[in-house]
């Protein structure tokens, strides 16, 4: 009796969340091939929140696909952009050379962005009203590059990501209409005091609704365990700061997806 109900309390649950489905999507941004991530729960028909997520410095790979698919179990159409292109997934020393190819240049940034957000706009399961973005890095760099560009969406949440802005592209006074939440390692090495500091005025002087988390003893690449568990090489994971940066993200998104 007992094995009885334990099977069918699986089959209950499992029915519950349905089946998660997942396929590559190829697109193009400027006579570029880019391959994307998409997944959701097949389990909620109709249209759902959705969230954009922005790649780390070697390009969408699978700690992408991972954060993904948590976001989809949690209830929401997503969509992992590629920033770079089908193919480039650069390992270090390149991979800074290749972002660094767009943080030099905004324009083409917010291009592959802004081409990304569309294939995720137009998808039947996306409520146009209800749609974040999420980054890590590189990728909280450019989540920070559509609330500055004045992407209609409801919010964007940076992991661990870089803070400034270039001339020219800073966030406009009353032209942010996202919602922003940056979460942020205390003692990030890579993130000066300096940088925050000058988010935070760019944000106040756009009249942006932003909040700021820093977590203590956290360093950069806080949410991955690839970064391996040295602080003192000024990148390293923080189980601490990975849970609650992850608690934090979901509390802002019942905030904005109300």
């Amino acid at each position: 009796m007992m094995k009885r109900l334990l099977l069918l309390s699986s089959l209950l649950l499992s029915a519950a969340h349905g089946a998660p489905v997942e396929k590559t999507v190829t697109y193009e941004q400027g006579g570029v091939t880019l391959e994307g991530f998409h997944v959701y729960d097949d389990a909620t028909s109709g249209k759902r929140p959705a969230v954009l997520v922005v790649h780390q410095w070697t390009g969408p790979g699978d700690y992408e696909k991972g954060r993904a698919r948590q976001l989809a179990e949690l209830g929401y159409n997503v969509f992992v952009a590629d920033i770079y292109g089908q193919g480039v997934r650069p390992v270090p020393p390149e991979s800074g050379k290749e972002a660094g190819k767009y943080k030099s240049d905004r324009k083409l940034f917010r291009a592959r962005l802004d081409a990304a957000l569309e294939q995720l706009k137009k998808d039947e399961r996306t409520e146009a009203s209800k749609i974040a973005a999420i980054g890590y890095c590189f990728g909280g760099t450019g989540a920070l590059e559509l609330a500055r560009s004045g992407a209609d969406i409801a919010g964007v949440v940076s992991f661990h990501g870089g803070l400034a802005s270039t001339p020219g592209f800073a966030a406009e006074k009353g032209k942010v209409n996202a919602k922003v939440l940056v979460l942020h390692g205390a003692i990030d090495p890579h993130v000066k005091p300096e940088e925050v500091a000058g988010f935070e005025k760019e944000f106040n002087e756009a009249e942006a609704d932003w909040q700021l988390t820093a977590y203590s003893g956290a360093v950069h690449s806080f949410t991955q365990k690839m970064a391996g568990d040295d602080p003192s090489k000024g990148s390293a994971y923080n189980a601490k700061a990975d849970a609650r940066s992850w608690e934090a993200m979901k509390v802002f998104f019942a905030e904005i997806f109300k």
